[in-house]
């Protein structure tokens, strides 16, 4: 999932995929090839030393990445090639900025940041997180990068998605979210020469991608924080690439025992119980926002809204809203806990425009609907290059669909008894089992012993605690650091407008600074002590 970030906070939901208009590969898979690993060392493979050999010609940054432009970074194309078992082939590029260490004298080489997604772009991500990181970043060469096909990175396109069609009953807008995934495949695979790149779409090729970026800026290692999809995105570096991983952060994990599809459905009970965290909130300032006197009368006012949407779009100030969208919102703003006046707001003005009211959207609102009904590049970007990873993967940590579409009608309907608002966006079918072409590597398995810090909030309802557990097992030389707090991300909330977490946040950057984990896995409190 991607992290909120407040310039990126329509984005969010997008970067996820989790907009129930996407899902799971049904062709063959062809058979898996064996890759070679990157490294500064003569290359196993003879294709690969033009990769590793380029010289990069760094410029300045593009205009419109103003936090880069500000803090003076640099911004280059590194060539990487579409087929890391064919380097012979076509080649594509990476687009990458660099902020230099300030402290030459104790310079310890790069760190890399990803913000989340899959789809998520990262170009200026490292130069936001400069500031939660104080002195600990003038240590690093701060490196954001788009990952493949996303942003900057040989984007892929797959045009404009259809308008959708009204509906008046759950089936049916099951019906219509089937036709709309089974619709974005065939128009991302016919679209531009889509058909040559998607093959390609994949985590592992992410992390062979950052290993290249490494080795062509001439380091033996490389360091790294991700969030969410980010850190998942991390650990899968880590695995495949242990001896080159150096002071790793990955903050707000899933269950690598589990498929993409198992952690979404594995959020939902989290979500419920996270809209019963806010509901109770809401109801003690219930004079204000009219929603219920008790947190069963304010969750009881959210499923008659969701019901009444799911009898047909809303319409609220010029936008139409759908139950699909209406869920997502839901979903997005109930995962952090400082956006609970904004969703009780929202709520407030749905519920007035659901009751025949005519109201103006919130500014908050306005924003989330302007996604689900302003079509544009970028957002095309994002939706479909997460979809690509999404469908090109073999498992975790971003694959693994059904392929029969009643399955996940199967999976709404059984969720529904016991998740009455969030069913349906756990459980939402993508474009996978539609997609053209089958993943090409199996996923991948997680077990090894590289040292690094892993980030979780006790209540993030977006990827559940216990995945990080499970997580913390499995990277044995781990320590993990937990936050008593509702929010999908620990570290530098400070950056995002949030409150701060200081006992996570000095945890991170004394170890980025020193390469010390603590001897111990840390539990830290709320760091304002009022929930």
């Amino acid at each position: 999932m991607t992290h909120p970030r407040t310039a990126m906070a329509a984005a969010a939901i997008v970067t996820a995929g989790l907009v129930g208009w996407t899902g799971s590969a049904s062709a063959a898979i062809p058979p898996i090839r064996p890759t070679p690993s990157l490294s500064l060392s003569p290359p196993q493979s003879p294709g690969l030393a033009r990769y590793l050999g380029q010289h990069l010609d760094w410029g300045a940054c593009p205009a419109d990445a103003a936090e880069l432009v500000k803090a003076g970074a640099q911004c280059a194309r590194v060539t990487a090639p579409l087929d890391y078992a064919a380097p012979g082939g076509r080649s594509i590029d990476l687009a990458i900025s660099r902020i230099k260490a300030r402290d030459g004298a104790h310079r310890r080489g790069i760190l890399l940041a990803n913000p989340g997604g899959p789809g998520g772009p990262g170009l200026d991500y490292a130069a936001h997180l400069r500031s939660s990181m104080k002195d600990a970043a003038d240590r690093y060469d701060l490196i954001g990068f788009d990952p493949r096909f996303v942003g900057r990175s040989t984007p892929i396109y797959c045009g404009v998605s259809p308008k959708a069609q009204p509906t008046h009953s759950r089936r049916e807008a099951f019906e219509a979210s089937v036709r709309n995934a089974r619709d974005t495949a065939r128009r991302c695979h016919e679209h531009g020469d889509n058909a040559a790149l998607l093959p390609h779409a994949s985590s592992r090729n992410v992390a062979r991608d950052m290993d290249l970026i490494r080795a062509v800026l001439g380091e033996r290692r490389l360091s790294y924080y991700g969030i969410s999809y980010g850190a998942d995105l991390g650990a899968v570096y880590a695995q495949m690439f242990p001896r080159h991983a150096d002071r790793i952060v990955i903050d707000s994990v899933t269950d690598p025992a589990l498929t993409q599809y198992e952690n979404f459905q594995a959020a939902g009970p989290a979500q419920e119980r996270g809209l019963d965290e806010w509901a109770a909130w809401t109801a003690r300032r219930s004079a204000g926002y009219r929603l219920g006197r008790t947190p069963a009368q304010v969750r009881g006012t959210v499923e008659r809204l969701s019901r009444h949407v799911d009898g047909g779009p809303l319409r609220i100030g010029g936008f139409t809203l759908d139950a699909s969208a209406l869920g997502l919102i839901l979903r997005q703003l109930v995962s952090t806990e400082e956006y609970d006046d904004v969703l009780a707001r929202a709520v407030r003005n749905l519920v007035d425009a659901a009751g025949g009211r005519t109201v103006e959207p919130t500014p908050e609102l306005r924003m989330w609907l302007e996604v689900f009904n302003t079509p544009s590049p970028e957002l095309d970007n994002q939706f479909n290059s997460a979809n690509a990873i999404l469908c090109g993967d073999g498992g975790w940590p971003a694959g693994g669909w059904p392929s029969d579409p009643e399955r996940y009608w199967r999976n709404i309907e059984r969720a529904r008894r016991t998740q009455p608002v969030f069913a349906t966006t756990a459980n939402a079918i993508f474009p996978c089992p539609f997609w053209r072409t089958g993943p090409r590597e199996p996923g991948v398995e997680i077990r090894n012993r590289v040292p690094l810090l892993l980030l979780q909030a006790k209540r993030d309802n977006n990827v559940p605690y216990a995945g990080a557990v499970a997580m913390h097992r499995r990277l044995k030389g781990s320590r993990l650091i937990s936050a008593d707090i509702r929010s999908h991300g620990v570290y530098g909330r400070g950056a995002d407008g949030l409150t701060p977490v200081p006992c996570a946040d000095g945890i991170v950057n004394a170890y980025l600074r020193t390469g010390v984990l603590p001897a111990a896995d840390v539990g830290c409190a709320h760091p304002d002590g009022t929930r």
